[in-house]
């Protein structure tokens, strides 16, 4: 898995490529937490994201509740597998999916 950060004033876009599951998911939530100081608009660019597991979606959950104090998070380009599996877990209900 690779994360590119990109920063603008108070808006990070984490684009996110590879998969995003048990062994990977630890290295998105250490930068979820140390890049969110400030932030008001978090965006998730899944474009790349090939599969998502339940460790990905833990770490998507807990940064959509630290912007719920904050800001706005969303989430922008996933493909139909990991649109599939956000609508099965009801993640479409708590995201903003663009």
């Amino acid at each position: 898995m690779t994360i590119n950060k990109s920063r603008n004033d108070n808006e990070l876009i984490l684009a996110v490529e590879g998969r995003l599951e048990t062994t990977t998911a630890p290295e998105l939530e250490a930068v979820v937490k140390t890049e969110l100081e400030g932030v008001t608009e978090l965006v998730f660019d899944l474009t790349k994201l090939e599969y998502i597991s339940s460790a990905g979606l833990r770490v998507l959950l807990m940064a959509q509740k630290t912007m719920n104090g904050q800001g706005a998070m969303k989430v922008r380009g996933a493909n139909e597998i990991v649109t599939e599996i956000f609508e099965v877990t009801g993640f479409t209900d708590i995201l903003t999916l663009e």
